[in-house]
C-alpha cells in the first residue's frame, strides 16, 4: 500500500467542490501547506553555532610588554586551545585602564568583546577620577577573578645608592621636592602615596600609561623610584636591571622569598595588593558568562599556570560571576578608604 502524503492530500482537498465545507477545508489546507513549507526539517542544522563561533576581542587597558599583558596573552592562548577560537588581545592603554573599560562598556553584549583588567577600573579609579566614562557595576557583567598579586618598590641600582626601604626613605627626605616617582597604574600610584603618607618621604608623581615606560625612565634617571606590579618587577630584578627593596603584600611572595614586606622593612601598617579579573558588557547572555567563567578558571588553575604566575610574583585567584560582583563591592569600599588616607584628590 502506497503511503499517503499529507501535502498532496491537502492540495487535493483544496481543489474540491467549493461548498461551505469545501471552502473551510480549502482555507485550512492553505494554512497547513504554508506551515509545512516553513517548518524546518528534523535533520536541519541549527541556525547559530554555540559560543564562541568566531574570534573574541580581549580588551586590555595597558601597553604590550606590561605585566598584565603577559598574563592576558597566557590566558588568551589557553582559551584558544580550549575553544578552537582566537582570543585577540587588544591593547588600549590610557587613563589607568579607563579607555579599554569604556570600549567594552559600549560594545555589543554578545560575548565577543571582553575586558581583562586589574582592580584599577573596578575598585580604585572611581576614587581617582571625577569622570570615568563608564559605570563599573551597571555597565558590566562580572565573569570571574583570575589572579592576585602584589607590588614591588624598585629603584635604579646605579642612580639611587640605597639597599633598603629605610635607606630610600632617608635619601628622599634629604632631598625635599627634588625627586620623582613613577606611577604606571592606579595601584602603583596609591602604593607610592601610602608610602609618602606613612613615612613622610615626599616626592613628585610622574604618571605613565603603563609600568614598562616608567621602568624605562627609571633606568634613564628621569624618576628615582617606582611601585611596579610584581609580574614585571620580579623578572626585571632577577635580570639585575632594577633593584627590588620590598613587596607591598601582607606576606612575602613565593617568587621572591628574600624580599621583605613593606611592614617588615619598617613601614608599619603598610599592606596593599591587586587582582586581575574578566568582565563582559552588561546584559551579556547568562550561558556565555558562565561558560567564559568556567573556561578562564580552567586555564588559570592548571599546574602550568601556577608555575607561570609563581615565576612572575602572582597566584591564581579563581572565582565566579557572583564572587566577582561581591569582590568589586568590597574592594571599591576598601580602595576608597586607602585613597582617602593617602590624601589623593580625584583628577
Amino acid at each position: 500500500m502506497k503511503p499517503i502524503h499529507c501535502k498532496q492530500t491537502l492540495v487535493a482537498l483544496s481543489a474540491a467542490r467549493p461548498n461551505r465545507a469545501g471552502r473551510f477545508v480549502a482555507a485550512l489546507a492553505t494554512v497547513l501547506i504554508a506551515t509545512a513549507q516553513q517548518a524546518p526539517s528534523a535533520h536541519a542544522q541549527p541556525q547559530a553555532n554555540p559560543w564562541p563561533a568566531r574570534p573574541v576581542a580581549m580588551m586590555l587597558g595597558y601597553p604590550a610588554g606590561s605585566g598584565i599583558d603577559s598574563v592576558a596573552r597566557f590566558l588568551a592562548e589557553g582559551l584558544r586551545e580550549k575553544t578552537g577560537q582566537a582570543f585577540i588581545v587588544e591593547n588600549r592603554p590610557g587613563a589607568v585602564g579607563n579607555l579599554a573599560a569604556q570600549a567594552v562598556a559600549r560594545a555589543q553584549a554578545d560575548g565577543y568583546t571582553m575586558l581583562f583588567t586589574p582592580n584599577s577600573t573596578h575598585a580604585a579609579n572611581i576614587h581617582l577620577f571625577r569622570k570615568l566614562g563608564f559605570d563599573p557595576v551597571a555597565d558590566f557583567s562580572p565573569v570571574t577573578t583570575l589572579v592576585t598579586l602584589g607590588f614591588v618598590l624598585v629603584v635604579n641600582p646605579t642612580a639611587v645608592p640605597v639597599n633598603s626601604v629605610a635607606e630610600l626613605t632617608a635619601w628622599i627626605k634629604a632631598r625635599p621636592g627634588r625627586l620623582a616617582y613613577g606611577s604606571g597604574n592606579a595601584t602603583g600610584r596609591v602604593a607610592a602615596e601610602m608610602y609618602r603618607t606613612l613615612t613622610g618621604a615626599d616626592a613628585i608623581n610622574v604618571p605613565y600609561k603603563g609600568v614598562p615606560p616608567a621602568i624605562t625612565d627609571l633606568l634613564g634617571g628621569q624618576i628615582q623610584y617606582l611601585f611596579a606590579d610584581a609580574t614585571l618587577a620580579i623578572p626585571q630584578a632577577r635580570a639585575g636591571k632594577i633593584r627590588a627593596l620590598a613587596v607591598t603584600n601582607a606576606k612575602r611572595i613565593s617568587a621572591a622569598p628574600d624580599l621583605p614586606t613593606m611592614a617588615e622593612a619598617g613601614v608599619a601598617g603598610y599592606e596593599l595588593d591587586g587582582w586581575f579579573a574578566a568582565f563582559l558588557p552588561a546584559h551579556a547572555p547568562r550561558d556565555v558568562v558562565l561558560k567564559l567563567s568556567d573556561l578562564c578558571n580552567a586555564v588559570m588553575t592548571t599546574e602550568r599556570a601556577r608555575t607561570f604566575l609563581r615565576n612572575i610574583g602572582a597566584d591564581p585567584f579563581p572565582g565566579s560571576p557572583e564572587s566577582l560582583a561581591r569582590h568589586v563591592a568590597s574592594e571599591t569600599e576598601k580602595w576608597g578608604r586607602i585613597v582617602k588616607a593617602a590624601g589623593i584628590e580625584p583628577e
